[in-house]
């Protein structure tokens, strides 16, 4: 029997039982699984952290959505419970997710470089004071980090575009929690804090995009090399 989850807990928790649900009953490639209110009462979830567990289940390729019809599974065999495999199905998800990054983020900094407030550039450089001090006395910088980000977000001023971030907030999330097991993955990222804001400050979007790309150059490769 499926198990229900606490709701306490995090929607990863959702997919690791969806991912043991579709194993224990042997389902194969093509295989329908339950609808989503199924899946939601087996489960004892809401609907939003279910759209989450899926979302990232797609994203490593072991169920499909297809819509109006229902949620198929695309590849059974990719996620047996070997930590290598875990691993690599990780990465792949980060990959992902980091491809939106990229998109929407960049997009953030274009508008931030044209839009940012006088009070939103105080918030930002306070905000990298307390990175810079987090840093030196080689405290956590994962919560900062990600404070900064949604800064971004924020001086942006663009309301649809925030709410599409917030769609998938939950799974970027991941790139700051311990991704892949190691919180300093995504330290060597530092540097480029700081030439990002200044390029928004200065109201030039190509070098503050220029600064994001190289991070998300390191980000891309520390995954990699993992």
């Amino acid at each position: 029997m499926v198990k229900k989850i606490n709701r306490r807990q995090l929607h990863e928790l959702v997919s690791e039982e969806i991912r043991k649900y579709i194993e224990e009953k042997g389902l194969k490639e093509g295989d329908k699984l339950p609808s989503m209110e199924q899946l939601a009462r087996m489960l004892g979830v809401g609907r939003s952290s279910l759209r989450e567990a899926l979302r990232y289940l797609e994203a490593i390729d072991i169920v499909k959505i297809v819509n109006g019809k229902g949620i198929y599974v695309k590849d059974a065999g990719s996620f047996r419970y070997t930590g290598k495999v875990k691993i690599e199905n990780e990465k792949k998800f980060l990959l992902h997710i980091l491809d939106v990054r990229r998109a929407l983020e960049g997009k953030a900094i274009e508008l931030a470089a044209a839009r940012i407030t006088e009070e939103m550039m105080e918030k930002m450089r306070a905000c990298l004071d307390t990175y810079d001090e987090l840093k030196r006395n080689n405290q956590d910088t994962s919560a900062i980090d990600y404070e900064f980000h949604q800064y971004i977000y924020q001086a942006a001023a663009n309301p649809l575009l925030q709410s599409v971030y917030d769609s998938i907030s939950e799974l970027v999330k991941r790139f700051f929690n311990e991704p892949l097991g190691d919180k300093t993955l995504f330290d060597n990222t530092y540097e480029f804090h700081r030439t990002l804001f200044e390029g928004i400050a200065n109201r030039d979007p190509e070098r503050a995009l220029a600064e994001f790309h190289k991070m998300m150059d390191v980000v891309e490769q520390s995954i990699r090399n993992f």
